[in-house]
């Protein structure tokens, strides 16, 4: 049976969903598609803590499906500009776990992955598969994914 690594980038999921669809993704729908192409040995969630109850309640379902929910602290600049980046963290995680799966499954548009996969793919001829809203994922991140899966109206709530 295949071992599948699923890593969520929350934040840029949420965001991209909103902007293109104005609806939130459907998370339970993506656990049980993937769960039908092999066994999911390791699914992670990257998300920013605000301390914000329907937030709490929406990583405690992540948490029940089976995702490792990983939060970072929400930081407001003086400026007004806020951070709450998981780009290194996830980084780090998929490197890690790239050795033991057959198949890495990033949810997230930001071209800063297409290095990474790129990387995993050579290194350890593993598949990559991205999911990510159309208009809004980096060009470099489909090409270089081995399976691209485009976020529509299937995997809405």
């Amino acid at each position: 049976m295949k071992k599948i690594a699923i890593f969520a980038d929350v934040q840029n999921i949420y965001y991209t969903t909103r902007q293109a669809y104005s609806r939130q993704f459907n998370y339970r729908e993506l656990w049980q598609r993937i769960s039908h192409e092999g066994e999911i040995i390791a699914a992670t969630a990257y998300a920013i803590y605000r301390g914000d109850d329907r937030q709490t309640k929406f990583q405690d379902a992540l948490k029940h499906m089976g995702f490792t929910v990983k939060l970072k602290p929400f930081i407001q600049r003086s400026d007004g500009s806020a951070k709450g980046d998981w780009d290194v963290g996830i980084t780090i995680d998929i490197m890690e776990v790239a050795p033991t799966v057959d198949t890495i499954v990033l949810l997230s548009g930001d071209g800063d992955f297409a290095m990474l996969l790129d990387k995993i793919k050579k290194d350890h001829g593993i598949n990559t598969e991205v999911y990510g809203v159309p208009a809004l994922t980096a060009k470099t991140l489909i090409d270089v994914a081995s399976t691209w899966h485009p976020i529509e109206e299937d995997l809405l709530l």
